[in-house]
């Protein structure tokens, strides 16, 4: 099979497993619904019990499944293409902290309370100036080892703060609140979060798309890929900007999630040839896979507390790390 078809090929399963997953998601839950009747409940009566279900509470979060899944799974993969390293993820250079941390501050002033939309535009302000910090700290010419010491920086700064405020805040539900937040979850979305981040999210994946061959460049060597009139800032200006507008919206509504973003384009990166260009768009589509199919398992777990999104990527992603470290250490002599 050549690689142009075979390229073909890992497009059309992925596509057909987000489908696939987006259909199971909006008739997986406490009440099961058979494909024909989520169907059926978009024609149905606004008040019906199956279009209440179907229209206000799995559509978002179906929905919310794919956009924040896509945007953790670009964006990890642009990130290891720039940094040449496979462990990069958007939260190593401070935008998923940055996020966290502008949603505490909607909580811990009662903002997210007063105002339904306060805690994703707090999020995904914080976002922004996390990145902004990045750029006044590391320079818009700076090397790889100074952008990821930025971002440990930042990172650092994000955590600090988020825990200040979980130690100075007076009232308990707050806190708790913050907690629950913390630890990821699309649940009890609406149709309004998703509308608010789409633009944003659109322009991140632009940005992120437009890096292909100039990440395939960067994997000869910066020297090499300067040498071909490639303008490194430009290209670190498009993947950190593009990262801050995708991931900072997403986290901005669905708190904290990881793992994502570092998991998905392990998976797939033998697929494609190793080439960071390729391993964009199977990302974008393996990341939405994953986090439909674990929004989908924390509704099949038994008990009355459902489990939050991000504990359980956590609980698969951390495993996988540790078979990883496993086989690269037997491959090395």
């Amino acid at each position: 099979m050549s690689f142009l078809k075979r390229q073909s090929v890992i497009y059309a399963l992925l596509a057909s497993a987000v489908m696939l997953l987006f259909l199971l998601s909006l008739g997986t839950g406490a009440i099961v619904l058979s494909p024909i009747k989520v169907f059926q409940a978009f024609f149905m009566d606004a008040s019906s019990q199956a279009a209440v279900i179907v229209r206000e509470i799995r559509l978002p979060r179906a929905l919310l499944g794919i956009l924040v899944g896509a945007s953790l799974g670009l964006a990890g993969a642009s990130l290891q293409g720039l940094l040449k390293n496979p462990l990069a993820e958007p939260g190593v250079l401070g935008v998923t902290g940055g996020a966290v941390l502008g949603a505490v501050i909607t909580f811990y002033f009662g903002w997210a309370s007063a105002f339904s939309l306060a805690l994703p535009l707090g999020g995904m302000a914080g976002a922004f100036l996390a990145v902004g910090v990045l750029f006044l700290m590391a320079g818009g010419s700076a090397s790889v080892q100074t952008l990821v010491l930025a971002g440990v920086a930042v990172n650092t700064f994000t955590f600090a703060v988020t825990s200040l405020a979980l130690n100075l805040s007076r009232s308990p539900y707050a806190t708790l609140e913050i907690i629950f937040w913390q630890l990821g979850s699309i649940a009890d979305r609406s149709l309004d979060h998703v509308f608010l981040i789409l633009p944003l999210v659109a322009a991140g994946w632009l940005l992120l798309a437009m890096n292909g061959r100039a990440l395939n460049a960067l994997s000869l060597g910066e020297e090499t890929a300067q040498s071909l009139g490639l303008s490194l800032r430009a290209v670190r200006l498009r993947v950190l900007w593009g990262t801050a507008l995708c991931v900072g919206a997403a986290t901005a509504v669905s708190g904290s999630i990881g793992f994502v973003g570092l998991v998905v384009p392990h998976l797939l990166r033998p697929w494609v040839g190793h080439e960071p260009g390729r391993l964009l768009g199977p990302s974008a589509l393996g990341g939405a896979a994953m986090l439909l199919a674990a929004d989908i398992a924390v509704r099949l777990v038994p008990g009355g507390t459902e489990l939050k999104l991000g504990v359980l990527t956590a609980l698969v992603g951390a495993p996988f790390f540790l078979a990883l470290i496993l086989t690269l250490r037997r491959r090395i002599p």
